[in-house]
């Protein structure tokens, strides 16, 4: 059975769903989600033999909230997630998985501590290593320095998009999840936005809405952004500077730990800005990448979208460690 804890990670307390025993499995949800985002893993990795545990990040949920946006910086986030497992999992390393800003938390906690996590799978953003520059230089000259917009740009002036956000919350999710998401028209992500537009200009909410989430789970996350607020969850995007500083000291590492990572072919964030293949680019820095998928028309919602094939991919990699 499924039960709530909160758990002492050290710098704050967060609320987790816990289910299963054996091997412990933490998973780290991506904005604007919840442990929630993860309901269709939790049993089927339980019933694998396995100790499934999704957390609510900081900021989020019923985890604690502190204020500072240096308090979302990549630093504390991979001290959370060493937190759980010092908690759930004493002595023992643990397994990870990310979705969203998860996967770069579970790929930052692989490779900063190796000693305390075995293995990681991360589904949607793949790892590219170490920046040679804060994502904050490379998105304003892209973006900001051409007049178009760029929704981490628009994250940045603390309280904006709180408020654009919090002024509906059902309106913002429904908005936000469907535009980004596998069954949304080519373009309902506009391109075409200058700088100064805000982030639900030009979305669409659908009817209806589309079957992978349902009328409720949507009260669900609605009720979870309604009691937290988004300051927490957007003050992640504003610790670009901080986390490349702090990262600058692993840069000469590589994630040699058992890895997985599925995508979908229709996932703006897996190739946010072109370039080469992401997946080979990310087999030079994760050697032991034992799992890669793209599943063709997938949008960004991976495990909640398409959480058969998801399970089908990862539950033998789990069983294979």
């Amino acid at each position: 059975m499924r039960e709530f804890r909160i758990i002492d990670a050290g710098e704050v307390r967060l609320r987790a769903a816990v289910q299963g025993e054996g091997p412990l499995v933490i998973m780290v949800h991506g904005f604007p989600e919840s442990w929630f985002s993860w309901r269709h893993q939790l049993e089927p990795v339980a019933d694998a033999g396995f100790t499934a545990c999704a957390i609510d990040v900081r900021g989020y949920g019923g985890s604690d909230k502190p204020r500072p946006v240096e308090a979302y910086a990549m630093q504390h986030m991979v001290a959370d997630v060493a937190g759980v497992a010092d908690a759930l999992s004493p002595g023992q390393p643990a397994i990870l998985l990310g979705h969203d800003w998860g996967a770069p938390i579970v790929w930052n906690s692989a490779l900063t501590r190796p000693d305390r996590f075995r293995a990681v799978g991360a589904l949607s953003v793949p790892y590219m290593g170490v920046g040679s520059r804060p994502f904050s230089e490379i998105f304003t000259e892209l973006f900001t320095a051409k007049n178009r917009f760029f929704y981490q740009a628009y994250f940045q002036k603390e309280g904006v998009a709180e408020a654009e956000a919090e002024a509906d919350v059902r309106g913002f999710l429904r908005k936000f999840y469907y535009a980004i998401s596998g069954d949304a028209p080519a373009g309902s992500w506009p391109s075409d936005k200058t700088a100064d537009a805000r982030l639900l200009d030009g979305l669409i909410d659908p009817d209806p809405f589309p079957a992978w989430l349902t009328p409720a789970d949507l009260d669900y996350y609605v009720g979870e952004f309604k009691a937290s607020g988004l300051r927490g969850p957007i003050n992640r995007y504003r610790n670009h500077e901080r986390d490349f500083a702090w990262l600058q000291g692993f840069k000469d590492r590589r994630i040699e730990q058992p890895a997985f990572f599925v995508s979908g072919t229709r996932d703006l964030a897996f190739n946010m800005l072109g370039g080469p293949d992401p997946i080979e680019v990310m087999r030079r820095f994760v050697p032991n990448l034992q799992v890669a998928d793209v599943l063709e028309g997938c949008g960004h919602w991976t495990q909640q979208e398409r959480p058969d094939e998801v399970n089908a991919r990862l539950i033998p990699w789990l069983k294979s460690l």
